[in-house]
């Protein structure tokens, strides 16, 4: 979708009218008569609502015009207006319009006017990201192909309105990322599909088979060795503050199974097909990454991923298995579906040994468990400070990419102990699945400053979204680089 500024708007343009004060909007535009005579009456018929959003066909002296009108709250939020522009493309698209001019009367103040544009502008292009490039034959959905707000521009706003929608691209790589099928999208395709940061300045290592091993990185290795596939370790570096040491990033790190059987441990067969995002930890991660770069943020972070296919054959993890991580803890390995945090514990050793980040936030599909807890709205979060944990929870706020903690304790992580190693990857137990999962990822983070979210609820929507249509959904990645901007930049 092309998304632009225009000075005016011509007779036959279809219109987008978004409004908070009726008075401003008749005051401040040209609209003809017609469409002054129809804001009122729709006034009349809304009166006792404070928003409203509704679409009419109207003829206009040898046209027929078609208006969507939306009057909005008067105070401003980032997220509501964003959710209120996915819900204006879609009624767009549900009557076939492909272009239209967009009229916004929100504010007296340029500034405010401006970024409510911005705010509708990236809530466009949420919405209109769509996963179709394996049709081939079949019709594609309808497509809006550009919307021209009526705005007189400065080249500043002009410019910042083009990195605003440069930003979307980070959501579009984890959508696309959690979206593509498995037999397309393994460990070694993930990173070449990452290639993408190191045009924005992200510096990329990628840890191969033969480095992995070599590190000791056994737990990672043994959810590996049952597929064909080999395993990659995926390091992105974003030097915001041009630090030359590069000391004390932030520090993001995603569970990349980018194809889970259960390996041994076999899945029912039915869903199995969703376990192609059971990488989505991994694509925040890069989309974060891509987003930070983009939009030249001033913080240092490191990204960082564990790429493995989780498969069963005659060389898989076995239940029962014990094997050393990089950490040197022992774990015993009682379920092979168990397999995110075995992942996670060797690339939380390797960030915190190498690069001592100020503080580590891991992202995972991790456990159906949470689900169950929070459903598909929430994701958990766990954390082992509440100052994190804090900042975390304003930033869900403001982006309505909404967590809710959990709590963790040492009678919990007792849980996780074993009488034949230093620890077993399950308690056994039927209960509190998320939060033993999460303690055992803490047997790992030291005394770093970290937090665990478990996204397997809210990585995928088969109902879509205010931001998204039925498919990836790109949680997390505006919800830390709100975390990011508001804190550490």
């Amino acid at each position: 979708m092309k998304i632009s500024f225009a000075n005016k708007f011509d007779n036959k343009d279809n219109l987008v009218i978004i409004y908070s004060d009726k008075n401003r909007l008749l005051e401040k535009n040209k609209l003809s008569n017609a469409q002054k005579n129809l804001i009122e009456k729709v006034e009349k018929l809304n009166k006792s609502k404070k928003s409203f959003t509704e679409f009419f066909i109207v003829p206009e002296e040898k046209n027929i015009k078609k208006i969507l009108i939306s009057k909005t709250k008067s105070k401003f939020e980032i997220s509501h207006t964003e959710a209120l522009a996915g819900k204006v493309l879609s009624l767009l698209e549900r009557n076939n319009i492909e272009k239209a001019a967009v009229i916004c009367s929100v504010d007296s103040n340029r500034d405010v006017s401006f970024n409510f544009i911005k705010a509708l502008t990236h809530g466009f292009l949420m919405k209109d990201y769509r996963f179709e490039k394996y049709k081939t034959i079949t019709k594609k959905d309808f497509k809006v192909s550009s919307l021209s707000f009526i705005y007189q521009a400065s080249q500043l706003e002009t410019k910042k309105l083009e990195t605003q929608i440069q930003m979307v691209k980070g959501i579009y790589l984890t959508r696309d990322l959690v979206s593509e099928p498995a037999n397309e999208l393994y460990p070694e395709k993930f990173v070449q599909l990452c290639n993408v940061l190191k045009k924005v300045g992200i510096k990329t290592e990628v840890l191969d088979e033969k480095k992995i091993k070599s590190l000791g990185m056994n737990a990672l290795m043994g959810v590996a060795q049952g597929s064909v596939k080999p395993p990659r370790v995926l390091v992105m570096k974003w030097n915001g503050k041009k630090d030359k040491n590069f000391s004390n990033p932030l520090g993001f790190i995603g569970k990349g199974v980018t194809f889970d059987t259960g390996g041994i441990s076999i899945k029912p067969s039915g869903g199995m097909e969703d376990m192609k995002w059971d990488m989505g930890g991994a694509a925040v991660v890069a989309g974060l990454m891509y987003t930070l770069a983009i939009r030249k943020s001033k913080a240092n972070a490191i990204g960082i991923v564990g790429l493995v296919e989780n498969m069963p054959d005659g060389n898989a993890q076995r239940p029962g298995d014990i094997v050393k991580s990089m950490s040197g803890q022992t774990i015993e390995v009682l379920n092979t579906d168990a397999e995110g945090r075995l992942v996670l514990a060797d690339v939380i050793t390797y960030v915190r040994r190498k690069y001592k980040p100020s503080l580590m936030i891991d992202l995972a599909t991790l456990t159906g468990a949470i689900i169950v807890a929070l459903g598909d709205r929430y994701a958990g979060l766990f954390s082992n400070s509440d100052s994190l944990s804090d900042k975390i929870y304003k930033s869900s706020i403001n982006t309505q990419e909404l967590v809710w903690r959990l709590p963790m304790d040492n009678k919990f992580d007792k849980l996780l102990d074993c009488s034949v190693a230093d620890m077993k990857n399950i308690t056994g137990t039927r209960g509190a699945g998320s939060i033993t999962a999460a303690q055992f990822i803490k047997r790992f983070v030291g005394d770093v400053d970290w937090a665990h979210l478990d996204i397997a609820g809210v990585t995928w929507s088969k109902r879509g979204t205010d931001f998204s249509r039925p498919g990836g959904t790109g949680f997390g990645v505006r919800l830390l680089d709100n975390f990011v901007k508001e804190n550490y930049e």
